[in-house]
């Protein structure tokens, strides 16, 4: 409970628009392991190979691709 909502106040912070929380937080729900994960991994790399965040996400999710496939598809 605590977590979506400081999850939501971030993303509003980082510019998301608030239409497109809901749809997200929807997405996480239905795997939260996955996206701990890939948060875990993006910083691991921004830290370790000295990667900007969008240089290291786009990384990390082109790694989990397949498994992301499977939560977008309705």
């Amino acid at each position: 409970m605590f977590k979506e909502f400081f999850i939501k106040k971030m993303l509003l912070s980082k510019g998301v628009p608030k239409e497109q929380i809901e749809p997200l937080m929807e997405m996480i729900n239905k795997n939260p392991a996955l996206f701990q994960q890939i948060a875990g991994e993006v910083d691991e790399k921004m830290k370790s190979k000295k990667m900007d965040q969008m240089a290291a996400t786009m990384e990390v999710l082109t790694k989990h691709k397949a498994e992301l496939e499977k939560i977008f598809r309705p």
